[in-house]
């Protein structure tokens, strides 16, 4: 049974930073392609940046670059996603998937003083 499991969400000011991570299940994990996904009220999900599974090669949505950062750790079966200088505009339910599909509940970001 396929599983991802996202937890460190929470509230954070304005130029803060936050570390997600997801612990994935159930799917041979080094072979994928893992991505973080969010979705803020009203709005369509965004693809915010993808790691692929062997070679770890990444890619960032425009308007994350510079700030986010991508990362996994094959033996944990965890991607992370460390997210720094947060904006209010960043603030979403963030989601990790595989490339074949598949998500979890979520994690909430909220960005506010």
């Amino acid at each position: 049974q396929v599983q991802f499991v996202e937890s460190g969400g929470g509230l954070v000011q304005p130029g803060g930073s936050l570390r997600l991570s997801c612990v994935a299940s159930g799917f041979i994990f080094s072979v994928y392609t893992m991505s973080w996904y969010r979705q803020a009220p009203g709005k369509e999900r965004e693809l915010v940046a993808s790691i692929a599974g062997t070679s770890s090669i990444t890619t960032y949505a425009d308007s994350v670059k510079g700030r986010f950062t991508i990362s996994r750790d094959n033996a944990k079966n965890t991607v992370y996603l460390q997210m720094t200088s947060l904006k209010p505009d960043d603030a979403a339910v963030y989601y990790c998937s595989a490339s074949f599909g598949g998500r979890g509940q979520g994690t909430q970001v909220t960005v506010s003083s």
